[in-house]
């Protein structure tokens, strides 16, 4: 890879800036959703790599691990990765590219810091490496000025990933949300609420 550019990694971030986050209507999120299980399906059939229509193969490892860090797996659920996270951004991303340059600038901009710290990408730095650089921009009101690019990035793609995580089949279930379910036999009130209201059917 070419040295990476900080003008250009704050020219796209710059760009993207001011375009809105991609707002996941719920016919959006479920078309990402079918989309991004699809490509799963067709790499694990054919033994191949998820194949991307936005992402790089650097910038779809880069979004995994760090999707990883944002949602890893817990003893509740899986991790974003396991959602389908990284496809959803890719479809998201393809289908409305406002935010495909503060997306690239964002991943491009961690590269350059880990490459300023430690002379590697992000996906090559340690755990702890990686850790410490999240530290420095998690946390709006505790980040340097200096960071104020990396903080707009994270927060934005933070909540790409929550979106992305919690509208998926797993997500919902990691929520215990029980909604849109076909109930197949309604038999009213129950009976001890009636009588609480003092109220019958008859």
């Amino acid at each position: 890879m070419s040295e990476i550019n900080r003008r250009d990694v704050l020219r796209m971030l710059g760009v993207g800036m001011a375009a809105a986050t991609v707002s996941c209507t719920p016919d959006v999120a479920d078309k990402a959703h079918q989309s991004a299980q699809a490509a799963r399906d067709t790499a694990t059939a054919s033994g191949t790599a998820v194949k991307k229509k936005f992402f790089t193969g650097h910038e779809h490892a880069t979004v995994s691990m760090l999707a990883d860090m944002i949602i890893p797996k817990d003893d509740r659920s899986g991790s974003a990765t396991d959602a389908g996270v990284p496809e959803f951004m890719d479809y998201i991303l393809t289908e409305y590219p406002d935010g495909q340059n503060s997306m690239r600038g964002g991943l491009a901009w961690l590269d350059y810091e880990c490459e300023r710290r430690h002379e590697r990408r992000f996906v090559d730095c340690t755990e702890s490496q990686r850790n410490a650089l999240l530290d420095d921009i998690a946390f709006p009101k505790k980040a340097r000025p200096e960071m104020s690019q990396g903080v707009a990035f994270f927060n934005r793609f933070r909540d790409f990933t929550a979106s992305a995580f919690f509208s998926s089949k797993m997500g919902t279930e990691d929520l215990r949300y029980h909604g849109n379910t076909v109930v197949p036999v309604w038999n009213g009130c129950p009976p001890e609420a009636l009588q609480k209201l003092g109220v019958s059917y008859t």
